[in-house]
């Protein structure tokens, strides 16, 4: 995300002119205070995610919607008043004058390329963000304006930092620059992290720990503390205030989750400087493209039997892309597999409402998705006075 915003509405109001809302039940851990009340509940399986009711309700939609997912867009041919676009791994930011217009679309991003575009991603995406932001004003304020669509945001513009606050509470990963990956290369001194010897892959770690990386168009950079502040991306005291504030908003999803029979792996935040002085939480906020989730009732038994945690996130077809081709270096990687494809679409679904306790509307149509996301942007930044 280019440019960041301060919440000046409530982030799940729609304007008047715009019929959508997000359905949100809040938490008991919206007051900072989580209640743990895991027992008693039943855990979460595997079977929850392969056998469920609920996914027999949606994955005849989700197969109906393979050839209608919403990869590309181009608002500017089709919402007056848009000066530009920024195309991101997984959003397009469009400049709206005193706004931005930020579209979640269905891409999906790995290997810092695109590997796939996964139907009803980007409403998913989009709604889990908004629920997360609603739920952690208590920690920071948020980015959000308005949510004229499934798959839209209008947000306020302000400077954005260049750092990605990516906060990991065990070693775990396969990406070049994920913990396993450099801790397995002998590295122990991470992001300016002293790691003892003897870790094992998916281990939990003593504390959560903070391994900033450098915003970088084709790949990120980890970076310590000290030389984000030695280079000047941030002062020190922008620095602790946003560390203090990932670390915060991570321990708060870490527990969310928990109770919930998930586990919060890792995850990134990005921050940005609103134009009275203050610091925000921007961006996406423990969606499955930014976070790591495990299910929390089958981790120790199989860490101890040295088999791979039971994931709710889009590892598995990380892992398919890594076993069938070289996904950095070759130039064309293969299709991922229909199958796959489904699967992960239903594991998004699955997370959300899982998380929220509220369904997504998951629903058939025949209308274009980018048709509804410009008719619905063109009605909000009308009644904003942007056209």
């Amino acid at each position: 995300m280019a440019q960041c915003v301060r919440s000046t509405l409530d982030p799940l109001r729609t304007p008047k002119s715009v019929t959508r809302t997000v359905s949100v039940k809040t938490p008991a851990f919206a007051s900072g205070k989580a209640q743990n009340q895991q027992e008693g509940r039943p855990q979460l399986s595997l079977d929850d995610l392969v056998t469920s009711n609920r996914k027999g309700e949606v994955l005849g939609t989700i197969k109906d919607s393979l050839s209608n997912c919403l990869s590309e867009t181009n608002l500017l041919e089709t919402v007056p008043g848009l000066k530009s676009r920024i195309r991101g791994k997984v959003r397009d930011i469009y400049d709206a004058g005193d706004y931005l217009v930020l579209i979640t679309t269905d891409r999906l991003s790995a290997f810092d390329r695109n590997l796939a575009s996964i139907p009803f991603k980007g409403q998913v995406l989009n709604e889990t963000s908004l629920w997360w932001f609603n739920n952690t004003q208590h920690i920071t304020p948020n980015a959000i304006v308005s949510s004229p669509d499934r798959n839209v945001v209008i947000a306020k513009k302000c400077s954005v930092f260049p750092i990605e606050f990516v906060v990991r509470g065990y070693v775990t990963g396969s990406t070049d620059t994920s913990l396993w990956t450099v801790y397995n290369k002998g590295v122990r001194n991470y992001c300016g992290n002293e790691l003892s010897y003897g870790l094992v892959k998916n281990q939990k770690l003593p504390a959560n720990i903070l391994t900033p990386t450098t915003k970088a168009a084709d790949h990120d950079v980890p970076i310590s503390p000290n030389e984000i502040v030695e280079r000047g991306f941030m002062t020190q005291a922008d620095f602790d205030e946003a560390s203090m504030k990932a670390l915060s908003l991570f321990e708060f999803g870490q527990r969310v989750a928990k109770h919930h029979g998930l586990i919060l792996v890792d995850t990134k935040y990005e921050f940005g400087r609103s134009s009275d002085g203050s610091i925000l939480l921007i961006d996406e906020i423990h969606t499955p493209d930014s976070s790591r989730y495990w299910l929390a009732g089958s981790y120790e038994e199989r860490f101890q039997k040295g088999l791979e945690p039971e994931n709710v996130d889009k590892e598995f077809l990380r892992l398919w892309f890594k076993e069938n081709c070289n996904p950095y270096e070759d130039e064309i990687l293969p299709a991922a597999p229909a199958e796959l494809v489904t699967e992960l679409a239903w594991r998004y679904i699955f997370l959300y409402e899982t998380i929220t306790g509220s369904r997504t509307d998951i629903i058939p149509t025949q209308e274009p998705i980018h048709d509804r996301i410009s008719r619905n942007t063109r009605q909000t930044l009308s009644s904003l006075g942007q056209l």
